[in-house]
C-alpha cells in the first residue's frame, strides 16, 4: 500500500502545475483522501501519518478553485504538493513544504489556477501537533466571471492568497486580507493589478465584511465546525451573517472590530463585481479572542475570582440602592462616589502602569470607597444639594450614553473620530442632569433604580457571558486604548441576553415603583446633617431640663471608662484590721 502510494505521488509530482495545480492520471486515488465539490467532510489528521487528498469531476466550467481546511486551535498545513529531496550526506528522503506554497494556521485555503482540460486536483495536509486535529475542509469551484480573492496579493507570501488573517487582543481583534483581482479563463493570463484604475480593472470590486456569532458560551468543537459550514459560500455567508461594512477597492483591506472574550465569532470576506453582478468567498476565519492553551486565563477559566467577588459585592449594594437608595440618601452617595471615583481611578492606573489585573482591581475598589466617603463627608459637612444632584445625574448619564453608543449608531463613521465621541458623549450625559433639575427627586430615584439593577447584570456577566456588560465595557476600552476608535463594536444578542435584560428590566421598574410610592408625601430630601448636629448641640448646652444637659463631656467620660479598666487589674487588697492595737 505504501508503495503504491509513493507511486501515485510520484506520478502526479511530475506533471506540470500551473499555481499549484495537479492533475492525476488513471483512477489511481487508492490511499487518498477523496473530496467533492461543494461538499465538507471530517477527518482527522496525525502527526505520524500526513494525508494527501484529491478532487476529481472538475466541470469544465470553473476556472479556479479553493479548496479550504478548519480546526478549532490546532493548527493545519496545507500545500499544492508534498516536496520530496535528498537529505545531506545521505540518501535519507526528507519532505519539506515549500513557503509560498503553503498555509499554515486554524482556517487556510489554496487557490488552484484549472489549465484547459484539467478535471483533477490534489494536495497535501500534515499537521505537526503532538494531539489528533480534527478537520473540516471543502473544495469550492468559481466561473471565469467570478472575482479571485487575494489574486492582487502583495503582502502574504502565497502568490494569490484567498485567507484572512486574524490578530486579536484584549481590546480590538483585527482581520487582513489582500485585494482581489478579475476573474479570467483557463489558459489565459491573469489582468495587471496595478495598471489602470477604470472600470476594467480590479478596482472596480466592492468588498462585503461580515460576522457571524456562535451561541453564547459554546466552546465545543462540534459546534464551531458545523457553524464554520455556514461561512463558506457566498449564499450561506449572506443567509446567516451580519455584514458589517463595505469596502471599495481604494480603502485598507482591514477591519477591526470589539474583541469578545470567550465568544466565538467567524469573519468573512465576500468580493463583489458590481459589472458582472458576481461574487466570491474569502476562506472564513473565526477567534474566540483567547487561547485554548494558555495555562493562565485560557477559554475555560476567563473568569477571575478577583472580578466575581468585586462585582458580587457591588451587585449587592447595588441590589440595595435599586430599591431603598431614596431613603438611605448617604448610603447612595457612598455607592455614586464608589463609582465615580473607581473609574476613572482605574483608567489612571491602567496608562500609567504595569501593574497586574488583581492588583489594579484592589486598588480601584480602595479608591472607590475614598471617593465615596469624601462625597458622604461633603453633603454631611456642606449639605449643597445641587452638587450631589449633579454628581448623580452625571452618573446616569453616563448610562444612558453608553446605552445609546452601544446601538448600531455607534458604528457610524463620523463616531470613529475620537474628538467627535466623546464631544457627543459628554453632551449626552450632562444633558440628562439638566433636563432633570426641576425634579430632582425623580432624577435620584431613577438613578437608583437603574444604576443599582445595572450593577445584578455586572455581576452576572463575571459568572455567565453577557453582551450587556458591553454597554459600559465598550466606554472604558475607548478610554484605555488610543486604537479602539477604529474597531466596530457589533456583539450578539441571544437567549442569555434577553433573560438578564428581562431581569434588568425588572429590578429597575420595581425599584422605580417602590421607591416614588413609599416616598409619596415626604420630604424630598433629608436636611442639611451639619446644621442638625450644630444644632442639637446648642440645644442640649442651653437647656437645662433636658437630661442630655447633664452627661459630663466626652473626655471625662473616656477617663472614667479608663478607670473602670484599670479596676479590673488592680490587686485585691487583704480583707480585716491593718491598723496597730492601742494599749
Amino acid at each position: 500500500m505504501g508503495l503504491l502510494r509513493l507511486l501515485v505521488l510520484a506520478v502526479l509530482a511530475s506533471e506540470p502545475r500551473v499555481a499549484g495545480g495537479a492533475e492525476t492520471v488513471g483512477n489511481s486515488s487508492e490511499g487518498l483522501l477523496e473530496f467533492y465539490i461543494g461538499k465538507f467532510r471530517y477527518f482527522k489528521l496525525n502527526r505520524p501519518s500526513p494525508e494527501d487528498a484529491i478532487l476529481r469531476h472538475i466541470s469544465s466550467n470553473a476556472s479556479f478553485l479553493i479548496f479550504q481546511i478548519h480546526s478549532q486551535y490546532q493548527n493545519t498545513t496545507i500545500s499544492f504538493s508534498k516536496e520530496t529531496e535528498l537529505g545531506e550526506g545521505n540518501t535519507d528522503m526528507t519532505n519539506t513544504l515549500l513557503h509560498n506554497t503553503s498555509g499554515t494556521g486554524t482556517d487556510r485555503g489554496l487557490v488552484f489556477i484549472l489549465r484547459p482540460e484539467q478535471s483533477m486536483c490534489t494536495w497535501h495536509l500534515e499537521t505537526l501537533d503532538a494531539e489528533p486535529v480534527q478537520n473540516v475542509a471543502i473544495p469550492l469551484t468559481y466561473s471565469e466571471r467570478d472575482p479571485v480573492p487575494g489574486g492582487c496579493n502583495l503582502e502574504f507570501d502565497l502568490d494569490i492568497d484567498p485567507n484572512i488573517y486574524l490578530e486579536y487582543n484584549f481590546f480590538e481583534t483585527t482581520i487582513k486580507f489582500a485585494p482581489a483581482n478579475l476573474g479570467y479563463a483557463r489558459g489565459t493570463n491573469p489582468l495587471p493589478c496595478d495598471i489602470g484604475t477604470g472600470r476594467d480593472s480590479r478596482w472596480r470590486l466592492l468588498y462585503d465584511v461580515y460576522q457571524y456569532f456562535l451561541p453564547e458560551n459554546d466552546l465545543t468543537q462540534e459546534g464551531l465546525l458545523k457553524h464554520l459550514q455556514r461561512m463558506a459560500e457566498v449564499p450561506q455567508v449572506k443567509a446567516s451573517a451580519i455584514k458589517v461594512v463595505t469596502l471599495t477597492a481604494n480603502d485598507r483591506t482591514s477591519v477591526s472590530f470589539s474583541s469578545l472574550r470567550g465568544q466565538g465569532v467567524i469573519y468573512n470576506v465576500i468580493v463583489r463585481d458590481p459589472l458582472l453582478n458576481t461574487s466570491a468567498a474569502y476562506v472564513p476565519a473565526h477567534t474566540y479572542a483567547c487561547s485554548f492553551e494558555a495555562k493562565e486565563g485560557n477559554c475555560s477559566s476567563l473568569r477571575r475570582v478577583s472580578t466575581k467577588v468585586f462585582f458580587t459585592l457591588f451587585a449587592l449594594l447595588g441590589l440595595f440602592i435599586c430599591f431603598f437608595g431614596h431613603r438611605f440618601w448617604k448610603t447612595e452617595l457612598f455607592f455614586i462616589g464608589f463609582i465615580f471615583m473607581g473609574f476613572f481611578f482605574y483608567i489612571l492606573i491602567t496608562r500609567l502602569t504595569l501593574l497586574t489585573y488583581d492588583v489594579r482591581l484592589i486598588l480601584t475598589a480602595v479608591a472607590g470607597s475614598v471617593g465615596g466617603i469624601l462625597l458622604v463627608a461633603a453633603w454631611w459637612r456642606f449639605g449643597i444639594l445641587l452638587f450631589c444632584m449633579l454628581c448623580v445625574g452625571l452618573v446616569l448619564g453616563f448610562l444612558i450614553s453608553s446605552v445609546t453608543f452601544f446601538t448600531p449608531l455607534g458604528n457610524l463613521k463620523i463616531f470613529q473620530d475620537d474628538g467627535v465621541f466623546w464631544v457627543t458623549f459628554s453632551c449626552v450625559a450632562v444633558l440628562i442632569p439638566v433636563v432633570f433639575m426641576g425634579c430632582l427627586r425623580i432624577l435620584n430615584i431613577l438613578t437608583c433604580g437603574f444604576i443599582g439593577s445595572y450593577s445584578v447584570v455586572l455581576a452576572s456577566d463575571s459568572y455567565l457571558y453577557t453582551s450587556l456588560s458591553y454597554i459600559t465595557l465598550n466606554v472604558l476600552k475607548r478610554a484605555l486604548n488610543v486604537d479602539f476608535h477604529r474597531a466596530f463594536t457589533n456583539v450578539p444578542f441571544q437567549t442569555n441576553d434577553f433573560i438578564i435584560l428581562a431581569v434588568w428590566g425588572m429590578l429597575a421598574v420595581s425599584g422605580i415603583t417602590l421607591q416614588i410610592r413609599r416616598e409619596r408625601g415626604r420630604p424630598f430630601f433629608p436636611p442639611h446633617p451639619y446644621k442638625l448636629w450644630k444644632r442639637e448641640r446648642e440645644r442640649r448646652v442651653t437647656n437645662v431640663l433636658d437630661p442630655s444637659y447633664h452627661i459630663p463631656p466626652l473626655r471625662e467620660r473616656l477617663c472614667g471608662q479608663l478607670t473602670q479598666i484599670k479596676e479590673l487589674f488592680r490587686k485585691e487588697q487583704p480583707a480585716g484590721e491593718r491598723t496597730p492595737l492601742l494599749l
